[in-house]
């Protein structure tokens, strides 16, 4: 402990900006948290699609035709809110996709706000996708 004192003593410049660097992760992981938003990369989005998750996409049915990811069911951002084909699948893992992952993002808090729990928003969207040279369906 007193070589812990002595530390900061020497290095108080140092100890400072540990310190603040973890305070904004920290403060970062909280507005993420509130914000009710929670991004997966593209290896977190194939390890959730392997354990059985549903994939939404909500891109507009041209761009969904033009490829889409395996399995996913396309549900534009825009019919989100009416479409009842949702509630079958409330209790499962959903993985909103889109272009570059904005439009999922407000699909996945849409989601959230109508008591899906299980929501998780595709950082990059099929842009990442691709350039993690991965396969789409057309």
């Amino acid at each position: 402990m007193s070589q812990l004192v002595e530390f900061t003593g020497n290095h108080p410049l140092l100890v400072l900006f540990i310190m603040a660097t973890g305070f904004a992760v920290l403060y970062y992981e909280i507005r993420l948290k509130s914000q009710g938003v929670t991004n997966v990369t593209i290896p977190q989005a194939v390890q959730l699609m392997n354990r059985g998750a549903v994939v939404v996409d909500v891109r507009k049915p041209e761009e969904f035709a033009g490829g889409h990811l395996v399995s996913a069911k396309n549900i534009p951002l825009d019919t989100l809110e009416a479409d009842q084909t949702k509630e079958k699948f409330r209790k499962k893992n959903v993985l909103v996709v889109c272009d570059s992952g904005m439009s999922s993002g407000r699909a996945a808090n849409l989601l959230r706000k109508a008591g899906f729990e299980k929501v998780f928003s595709v950082r990059g969207g099929i842009r990442a996708w691709r350039e993690d040279n991965l396969p789409l369906v057309k």
